[in-house]
């Protein structure tokens, strides 16, 4: 208990580590990058809270409030946090049902939810729960975020045309009003969102450095002013009530948090992956040391703390932390700066927001929804694994079909069952030794279609020796026996074993005693002492005998071969161990034959 005490008492604490790492060249190079985050996120927060729902301003504060936060308590030294399009769109999926989006009401479930999930985070981080994250799938994330951009895109396209659509519904349910409502499109909204998306495209691609959100959005204004799109009856923004947040607690009840806890669970789930997953990424690019779990204490506090001070849930955005480090960041101050100058921008160009045209924005939420889906992962997932892809197309479709929080559910559990079917079928090889680039080793007989010992089994386990894989092994090892037929003596290296449990205990006393029934014998190549100690724990070595467990394969190979039958020898042209050379051999060959030499080793593997 005092352990747990100490370590959490540090996990809060406010002098951080990277404190040691300020000074003035660093905090220049933090200026200028969060001058550039702050340009960027502008007109992002106020896209990111259309997709939640909120009012404009509420994105804005979550990316002045969040990334401060998170970037004093995170690990990250240039991750940023903030408003994310994934978490935006399961906030909208999970509250729309329960109140008309943009209402005070909404508003105030939308901040209860953000508080609850930051408490779940914190938890998860007090628990040390951050090594469990990578247990799941990153297909789940991948068919989750092409779900929550196929809504996030719909959701849009009344914008885009013109046309009012009805708030609710999945994507199905939205795509068919718009499609009945066609007609009704506005050609004139239609060329503004066009203008913004297009220019959009042109600025992302002549420098990723430039401001090319706040940049279309300046298109997309003077396109609306120049065609007269006010006195056309083209919608506008309404001007922000204000641009500073404000310390506002919502008003929460027991009734409420109940309600809100699986759409609280799911984002704070679906944060933790995001900014976990950036940040360890950006970390090992940057040869810094990451701590996942100091990094969901940061994520918690970001959301506990800012639900009540306006700011909705928020993670890690891959966007504006890939800006970061182009930017030349160096710590977690380029993310203060960032807010410090957003909140500056804000000050100047809030008095403008209600002469952005709302069909503008829809176009720079439809690029961020197309720009969400990872089209060349998809290709990938689908390319390499079927597992990965069962993974994608089953979190896809839960999403696309159902509620985009159900999508989180299906990938998770889907992701776990393949994880647990991949442990309950460890990989059983035979072996024997092969040259390869001049240096002897065991290698596959069968994948490499060599020829091994008549007299001897020498088998590998990959994986974990429980009471799920126990039938699975049991039935290689009888596959092993009916390929391999007259193998009387048997070596099984555990090296590759993870663990073991008495069900798989009682399957290697049951071998054992198999093979030394018709007179053969059995041996256990064991280095680890964790299998040592599960060995004599559960009593297989003395079944198995002291001498018969070895420290290395050369050991076991020798004591095996000791074993063999000579007149068996006397007709073998194998001869596979360096041990066959004391042994009788036919008056035909060398009483030792140099092992077979494999080439390309690992081009052949890359084939397979």
């Amino acid at each position: 208990m005092a352990e747990f005490m100490s370590r959490t008492t540090s996990q809060f604490k406010p002098f951080r580590p990277w404190f040691a790492q300020v000074s003035g060249n660093s905090l220049r190079d933090d200026a200028i990058a969060g001058f550039t985050n702050a340009a960027i996120v502008l007109p992002q927060g106020v896209a990111f809270a259309v997709i939640a729902g909120l009012p404009p301003q509420y994105g804005l504060f979550t990316a002045m409030i969040t990334p401060v936060i998170a970037g004093i308590w995170g690990s990250s030294m240039i991750m940023v946090s903030g408003p994310t399009t994934a978490i935006s769109a399961v906030m909208f999926a999970s509250l729309s049902g329960m109140a008309p989006p943009g209402t005070p009401v909404y508003v105030n479930l939308a901040l209860t939810l953000t508080i609850v999930a930051g408490l779940f985070q914190l938890a998860a981080g007090m628990l040390r729960l951050g090594g469990l994250i990578s247990f799941i799938s990153h297909s789940v994330i991948v068919g989750f975020t092409a779900a929550a951009a196929l809504l996030i895109a719909v959701s849009q396209l009344g914008g885009v045309l013109g046309i009012e659509i009805e708030q609710g519904g999945g994507v199905i349910d939205r795509l068919r009003f718009v499609v009945g409502n066609a007609g009704q499109a506005d050609w004139l909204a239609l060329m503004i969102a066009a203008s913004t998306f297009g220019s959009l495209i042109l600025f992302q691609k002549m420098s990723r450095k430039l401001p090319a959100y706040l940049m279309a959005l300046v298109v997309g204004v003077i396109v609306g002013e120049l065609s007269g799109a006010r006195s056309a009856g083209i919608a506008m923004f309404s001007a922000l009530p204000a641009v500073i947040p404000s310390f506002a607690p919502p008003n929460i009840s027991l009734a409420m948090i109940a309600e809100l806890l699986p759409g609280s669970a799911t984002v704070a789930f679906v944060g933790l992956l995001e900014a976990i997953s950036i940040g360890r990424s950006f970390a090992l690019r940057r040869h810094e040391r990451y701590d996942a779990n100091q990094e969901i204490i940061g994520q918690g506090l970001s959301n506990a703390l800012g639900g009540f001070f306006q700011a909705y849930a928020g993670s890690g955005s891959f966007t504006r932390s890939a800006l970061n480090a182009e930017s030349g960041a160096r710590t977690p101050v380029s993310a203060i700066f960032a807010a410090a100058f957003l909140l500056v921008l804000l000050l100047m160009f809030a008095p403008f927001v209600d002469r952005i045209p709302v069909p503008a924005m829809a176009g720079i939420i439809i690029y961020v929804a197309w720009r969400l889906v990872q089209f060349r992962e998809i290709h990938h997932i689908i390319e390499n694994s079927r597992s990965e892809t069962l993974i994608l197309v089953l979190t896809f479709l839960t999403g696309l079909l159902t509620k985009l929080d159900n999508a989180i559910v299906v990938g998770v559990i889907a992701s776990l069952c393949v994880f647990l079917h991949r442990s309950a079928r460890p990989h059983l090889a035979v072996m024997t030794p092969a040259m390869s680039r001049g240096r002897r080793s065991m290698r596959g007989v069968l994948y490499y279609d060599l020829k091994s010992c008549p007299q001897i089994n020498f088998m590998r386990l990959e994986g974990p020796l429980f009471f799920a894989s126990v039938e699975h092994v049991e039935s290689e090892m009888r596959h092993v026996d009916r390929q391999f037929p007259g193998r009387k003596l048997k070596i099984l290296s555990m090296k590759g074993m993870g663990r073991m449990d008495l069900a798989g205990a009682d399957l290697l006393i049951q071998e054992i005693r198999d093979a030394r029934e018709v007179g053969g014998d059995y041996h256990i190549v064991a280095a680890h002492f964790t299998i040592v100690r599960a060995l004599k724990k559960m009593q297989v070595l003395e079944a198995l005998g002291p001498e018969n467990l070895h420290p290395s394969k050369g050991d076991a190979i020798e004591a095996t071969v000791a074993q063999v039958e000579p007149a068996i020898c006397r007709t073998c042209t194998i001869r596979a161990f360096t041990e066959c050379k004391g042994k009788p051999a036919p008056k035909s060959i060398d009483p030792y034959c140099d092992p077979p030499v494999i080439e390309n080793v690992y081009l052949e593997r890359k084939k397979w």
